[in-house]
């Protein structure tokens, strides 16, 4: 009864992680408008390494913008690039926007700030400034797979030819074997200076923030410029590549701590609460779905089926550990993410599996034993010993040397006939048939010894084996 009500607590607390997941989601959404105004501009900050945090900020800039009936957002873009899979997905956050999006340059838009910047409805660079050099790279810092590159050659091509541009000078910052007459030559990756970028039509210089606003008419415009709100830093820190595994390691040894002990209480809330927000700031991001999110719940109740139902460790419990083990890998990567992503995806789940079987062999192994974990009541100190008084059952006096007849074969335990009672007792030394008379000698604490005191058998009855006086 306990294990089943156990079994469902456990259940019903996996509501946890959908929970969480939406939390964050709606907290990060930023679906609270500002107030309208009559000639406002969206400036949102694309600075530093692109990474996946980013994406729904810029994705909440934008839907403020819309709110507030802005009239135009430009994006002030200052990066050496970053992950693929989150600049894609800012380039479909601002192709889906219903307010005009432009790129301000100022003064690198490399790598991913590269496909950020051509997905805007224009380009708009400060003198000094370059954008390009696209091509994917590993943490080694070299050349991604072909299959990357030419996903990251098609995203530009694509993105250059629904503006308008000659779209081999984008795929030319990608692949260095295009070779493009009076811009570039094979065996260079194309990057473009403010003024080659005027020249081939991809980009219009402007001195400054206030030149782009008077070329955009927009002077006098009520300028907001976007900040990172309390979600949005949240779902960073939870996406950080030294904080998932604390939380996955966490998470883990919740449920581990969960299994061992009688009832469902903190260590499991502990653990489905550190899932949860893994789980959540992945979702966040773009990164974890439906499918990821399934394939965790689906794992958890296999283990749960395995700790409370099934009993050892079988198919369920080795089914239940992959199906985890699967929906954390594919949460932290996406189908563009290069060489580098996949490992540090596998960094990230090797670093949480070397911990929790660490951390859980301690706390298996030398909990019990811990004193500080006795005194406070979580552990029971005190034994039953027979030394300290404790006994299974009472000896009866009246059987010490009392004679019987063995109704069962001892080999060497059996039961034995003394009067009206049947006794249950352990032979001496040697196995004894059924029917042959033995002696009590000693009580031990668990059963009566007993010996053969006759060779000869006979068949057992009732009445034989008086207790001797």
């Amino acid at each position: 009864m306990k294990k089943t009500m156990k079994f469902a607590a456990f259940l019903a607390a996996l509501a946890l992680v959908p929970l969480a997941a939406a939390f964050l989601l709606g907290a990060a959404s930023g679906r609270i408008a500002p107030t309208q105004t009559d000639a406002a501009v969206y400036r949102v900050p694309v600075h530093g390494v692109i990474e996946r945090g980013i994406a729904p900020f810029l994705a909440r800039s934008i839907r403020e913008a819309e709110g507030s009936g802005a009239r135009a957002v430009i994006l002030d873009i200052e990066t050496p690039g970053g992950r693929v899979d989150a600049a894609q997905m800012m380039v479909d956050a601002i192709r889906n926007a219903d307010v005009p999006v432009h790129a301000f340059i100022n003064h690198r838009a490399f790598s991913a700030g590269a496909l950020i910047a051509l997905a805007t409805d224009g380009i708009w660079m400060r003198p000094g400034s370059v954008i390009g050099a696209a091509t994917p790279v590993t943490g080694e810092g070299q050349k991604a797979s072909e299959k990357i590159v030419s996903a990251m050659r098609s995203e530009m091509r694509a993105l250059a030819e629904d503006r308008g541009l000659e779209p081999r000078i984008a795929e030319a910052m990608v692949d260095e074997s295009i070779a493009i007459e009076g811009v570039t030559e094979a065996g260079q990756l194309l990057t473009l200076t403010t003024e080659e970028a005027v020249r081939v039509g991809y980009a219009t210089e402007v001195a400054d923030w206030d030149g782009l606003l008077d070329r955009l008419n927009l002077t006098g415009a009520t300028v907001h410029v976007t900040r990172v709100n309390w979600a949005e830093s949240i779902v960073r820190f939870l996406t950080h590549p030294a904080v998932a595994p604390l939380l996955l390691s966490l998470g883990m040894l919740g449920l581990i701590v969960e299994i061992k002990t009688p009832s469902f209480g903190l260590a499991g809330i502990a653990g489905l609460t550190s899932l949860a927000l893994f789980f959540g700031g992945h979702y966040i991001v773009g990164l974890a779905g439906l499918e990821e999110l399934l394939l965790l719940l689906g794992g958890l109740a296999l283990l749960a089926v395995e700790a409370f139902v099934l009993p050892g460790f079988g198919i369920a419990g080795v089914f239940g550990l992959l199906a985890v083990g699967s929906g954390v890998m594919l949460s932290m990567v996406s189908n563009l993410s290069t060489a580098a992503d996949l490992t540090m995806a596998a960094g990230v789940l090797a670093l949480s599996g070397i911990v929790v079987v660490i951390v859980g062999w301690a706390l298996i192994r030398q909990i019990p034993g811990s004193g500080r974990f006795a005194k406070s009541g979580l552990m029971l100190e005190d034994q039953t010993n027979t030394s300290a008084g404790y006994s299974s059952s009472v000896a009866r006096a009246e059987l010490m040397g009392a004679t019987g007849l063995a109704l069962t074969d001892l080999r060497p335990s059996g039961t034995v006939e003394i009067g009206e009672d049947r006794i249950d007792v352990v032979a001496e030394s040697q196995w004894i048939k059924a029917g042959t008379r033995v002696r009590v000698l000693r009580y031990d604490g668990s059963s009566y010894v007993v010996r053969a005191v006759a060779e000869v058998t006979a068949s057992p009855t009732p009445t034989e084996g008086k207790p001797n006086a």
